[in-house]
């Protein structure tokens, strides 16, 4: 009886986190007067972490994947972490979330940490979000620090090729460290209605693609129809993943998990009783395994996200 409740609360939950109960849908723009340009989206260092990417993504690119550290180190319980910290405190913070965050991206300094702590006074700890794209005009990167961090020491260690930082730029103003990013917002991916839909509240970590994954042989996908662009936020015990709205294969798209082979981990040992929206196109799951959903979604194993035949 305790498991059929429980299960029940579950689906209860992610049903009203579909209908909007948690969740808003993006109010429409008001529409310029006539004969005003519409402004460019610009990047605002006060968005959520994916909304606040998108204006830096360039439209070239096919794909986002964004961690919010700063909500993950609350999350775990240490929202006052930064490069100042111990390394004993920071150490354990990393050994925390590569077993309990759903983090789709490694943190790209942690590599040369060692490094900026002594000679430039900043760490890996001192980045608020990261997010990682990639396209047909090759891979980039947006940091984005704390808010007050000595951006003097980045613009060194930057001039100075450490690591990752080789080739970047440094957008001091914003807090930003930024490799292949625009600084163009109608040439971002925020200039496109459809793709900013795509991203919702704040959440751990965010990925969006345009495109559609590709399913195994023997999977049937002749009751799908073709999908443009897809996101997957991972947030405490929820996952929510957005497809367009109004889309009529929702509950085809959700069930097509029972049918999709792969190796471990296996979509269920990430993301659980699934619920849909065909109104939203959103489809829910349970976050039971925050990890191992991170590396379905990061190596495409998403049966939401198929291609139609």
């Amino acid at each position: 009886m305790t498991s059929r409740l429980a299960a029940a609360a579950t689906v209860t939950l992610l049903a009203a986190t579909l209908a909007g109960c948690t969740d808003t849908a993006p109010q429409a723009a008001p529409a310029p007067s006539a004969g005003s340009p519409t402004p460019a989206p610009a990047f605002d260092v006060r968005d959520e972490a994916a909304a606040a990417a998108m204006a830096l993504v360039p439209g070239s690119a096919t794909s986002v994947a964004v961690t919010d550290l700063d909500r993950v180190r609350l999350q775990l319980g240490l929202p006052d972490l930064t490069g100042q910290s111990s390394p004993a405190e920071r150490a354990r913070f990393w050994a925390r979330a590569a077993t309990e965050a759903p983090l789709l991206t490694d943190g790209l300094l942690r590599g040369v940490d060692e490094r900026l702590a002594r000679e430039y006074g900043f760490t890996q700890d001192d980045v608020r979000w990261e997010a990682v794209f990639d396209g047909p005009d090759g891979p980039g990167y947006v940091l984005s620090f704390r808010l007050g961090l000595d951006m003097a020491a980045v613009q060194r260690a930057v001039r100075d090729r450490v690591g990752p930082l080789a080739g970047a730029e440094v957008r001091a103003r914003d807090s930003l460290v930024v490799l292949g990013a625009t600084d163009d917002g109608t040439r971002s991916w925020a200039a496109d209605p459809a793709l900013t839909a795509l991203v919702g509240p704040p959440a751990d970590a965010t990925y969006v693609e345009r495109g559609c994954v590709e399913a195994p042989s023997g999977v049937d996908t002749g009751r799908l129809e073709e999908l443009e662009a897809w996101s997957v936020a991972l947030q405490g015990g929820l996952a929510t993943a957005r497809l367009g709205e109004l889309r009529s294969d929702a509950f085809d798209r959700m069930r097509l998990a029972a049918s999709w082979p792969g190796e471990r981990p296996a979509f269920a040992d990430g993301f659980r009783r699934g619920v849909a929206d065909p109104s939203t196109g959103r489809v829910g799951y349970e976050l039971v395994d925050p990890v191992a959903a991170a590396a379905l979604v990061r190596a495409r194993t998403v049966p939401f996200a198929a291609c139609a035949d």
